[in-house]
């Protein structure tokens, strides 16, 4: 069963109270095939080289994350872990690719947050590798490394954000209108996945409009290379299946085939 490769637009842990984003989230995984276990690459885990985190099952998860009300802090995800996934996934790095674990280290926000929508039961295993680089070309690589995972049932995401500009928020409400630099640079983004356009992508820093507002610092696109790499025909446009905007910024959200 092949699975396809996500990039989602995951949001702070508010976006569980939003319920166009909970709706559209629950229905496309209710039309994914059921995976084997997830593996999750979340823009709130820099670290290199490339670290593995927790692979046991009751390992607590990482609020990383202030100023929120309490509730938000007593979220659970018990999910099972995934060691033999954790195995797999180093066996697939080359020799230059060293692979560490952090094994006390359990899911961040950019993981659990969707998940606790896209599998409430909490009954898929789950893993969480970092982000070892923000080059996108270095992260399409990765994603290539990893592509036969989605053959031997396990959902590859990419957890990010398609603008992430908050210090130029100006109105915090979920329903805020965009900001021109998020409307530009999401048009741009749009239209570059509909052609399949990886290297117009991967330029975003010097091509894309609206920046650096859209991504004043860009580990909220980066893990969208990752889910690219995975894909099986690079060249094929992926199926952008959220789009819009929250508190103005854009949560588009794709998957490969």
């Amino acid at each position: 069963m092949r699975m396809p490769a996500l990039y989602l637009s995951h949001g702070a842990p508010p976006l569980v109270d939003d319920a166009l984003w909970t709706d559209q989230l629950a229905r496309w995984a209710r039309d994914l095939p059921r995976p084997r276990a997830v593996l999750v690459v979340s823009a709130h885990w820099e670290s290199a080289p490339l670290m593995l985190g927790a692979t046991a099952t009751g390992v607590p998860l990482t609020y990383d994350f202030w100023g929120f009300p309490e509730r938000y802090y007593r979220v659970r995800y018990p999910s099972p872990g995934a060691p033999e996934l954790a195995e797999r996934v180093a066996a697939l790095m080359p020799d230059d690719e060293p692979v560490a674990h952090q094994p006390e280290r359990g899911l961040d926000h950019g993981a659990y947050v969707p998940l606790t929508v896209m599998y409430p039961e909490a009954d898929v295993p789950v893993l969480q590798m970092s982000l070892p680089t923000l080059e996108p070309d270095r992260l399409l690589a990765l994603g290539r490394r990893l592509r036969p995972l989605r053959d031997e049932g396990v959902l590859v995401i990419g957890s990010g954000f398609t603008t992430h500009g908050l210090p130029f928020l100006r109105d915090p409400r979920p329903e805020a209108d965009a900001p021109g630099w998020s409307r530009e640079f999401d048009d741009w983004a749009r239209e570059a996945l509909e052609r399949g356009d990886v290297d117009e992508l991967a330029a975003f820093r010097d091509r894309a409009p609206g920046m650096p507002f859209a991504h004043p610092t860009v580990e909220h696109f980066a893990p969208m290379f990752v889910a690219l790499g995975a894909a099986t025909e690079p060249e094929r446009p992926p199926e952008q299946v959220v789009d819009g905007f929250w508190m103005g910024l854009a949560k588009r959200s794709f998957q490969v085939a």
